[in-house]
């Protein structure tokens, strides 16, 4: 779902976010990411964002870190997603679309009356994520395809081939990302890979570790 926004720089974009912590859960530009909103706060999250710039922030809850409170510490870097479709159940809940557009860094978690968590934000170091296809030329299209093939026979996966031949590289590549069943310190080393070829390569990597330790201890390791 495109955005009928343009974000031409870092600058469009607003400096402070309102972040959705939320394990496993990879958004990366141009992807797409489907959200059941039922949680209060996340209502009031989504709310506000309708009556501002309509961007969230997609941002994990690192585990390796003990939080000095009981709200769980996260990941210094997350992805901000516009909301492109939004639609009431009737039963108090939201169905969200969320666009990805850039990632960012945390600058400094605010402290605030509202009910969800918001943050500063520098999306400078990302600022290339905002040019589509960038640097899609350089991912090795070949190799990714064939760990989707091997991914795929390993776990009797059905695969639409006609539809993954015909997607651009950048689509392929952050689709198979933010779908891929691992667990979440690799999907944080993905979101943070430099560039869209670092990332293909991560993924390819990463899929066969996954396939080698199933056949050692019977299972890859799954989020």
């Amino acid at each position: 779902m495109p955005s009928n926004v343009h974000y031409a720089n870092a600058a469009d974009l607003p400096e402070t976010l309102p972040l959705f912590p939320l394990p496993g859960a990879l958004l990366l530009p141009r992807g797409q990411m489907p959200l059941n909103i039922f949680e209060p706060r996340y209502l009031a999250m989504i709310d506000f964002a309708m009556a501002s710039h309509r961007l969230i922030g997609m941002i994990q809850p690192d585990p390796t870190q003990n939080g000095s409170t009981t709200l769980p510490h996260l990941y210094s870097a997350g992805c901000a997603g516009r909301i492109t479709q939004l639609a009431e159940t009737g039963d108090g809940r939201y169905l969200v679309q969320l666009t990805g557009i850039a990632r960012f860094r945390v600058v400094e978690e605010l402290t605030t009356i509202t009910p969800y968590r918001q943050a500063t934000v520098d999306f400078t170091p990302f600022e290339g994520d905002l040019e589509p296809r960038k640097g899609e030329d350089e991912v090795d299209r070949v190799a990714v395809l064939g760990a989707l093939k091997a991914f795929s026979e390993a776990k009797q996966l059905e695969v639409d081939w006609k539809n993954i031949n015909e997607a651009s590289s950048e689509a392929l590549v952050n689709a198979l990302c933010m779908m891929a069943p691992f667990g979440v310190s690799e999907k944080q080393a993905l979101l943070e890979a430099a560039d869209l070829k670092a990332r293909g390569d991560m993924l390819v990597a990463i899929t066969e570790f996954e396939l080698a330790r199933e056949g050692h201890d019977g299972g890859p390791r799954m989020q």
